[in-house]
């Protein structure tokens, strides 16, 4: 048996600020079997974030073998990952995605990230709400985070 990725102490700090979760979430994760460093380890990940919470679920992906899901989701990469909310059987895809592992501080933007679609609220003020519906073209937004 492979060695746990999160020890007591990181799951309870999980726990608590899982705690104020308020809808289920879906973490849907791409891998790939071939040329794909840390989709093994962030799998693992997701495996064990995902088993702190009932309301938490985790969906696994091969991002070759599922490519209709991938084209769903626009998950180019592997590994993959998406935080969407879950509506029974159904998933509410908010464009929230990871591509690589979410190590170092990713790990407690992802934790974030999931308590945020569980409250279902951006969380933006109502300035920032009015600017965005005058958009009047998809954005596309993209955050790249490099180890140092």
């Amino acid at each position: 048996m492979t060695d746990a990725l999160l020890n007591e102490q990181i799951i309870d700090q999980i726990r608590e600020a899982f705690s104020n979760l308020k809808e289920p979430v879906a973490i849907i994760f791409f891998g790939s079997r071939e040329n794909c460093d840390y989709c093994d380890d962030t799998r693992r990940l997701l495996e064990e974030v995902s088993g702190i919470d009932d309301r938490l679920t985790l969906k696994v992906y091969d991002i070759d073998t599922d490519s209709e899901a991938a084209k769903r989701y626009r998950v180019d990469k592997t590994p993959g990952i998406v935080i969407a909310a879950k509506d029974g059987e159904r998933i509410i895809d908010f464009g929230i995605q990871y591509s690589g592992i979410p190590s170092g501080h990713e790990f407690s933007t992802l934790i974030q990230d999931i308590i945020l679609v569980s409250s279902r609220d951006s969380g933006l003020n109502p300035q920032s709400r009015e600017f965005l519906k005058k958009l009047e073209k998809p954005l596309h937004l993209q955050v790249f985070v490099t180890p140092t």
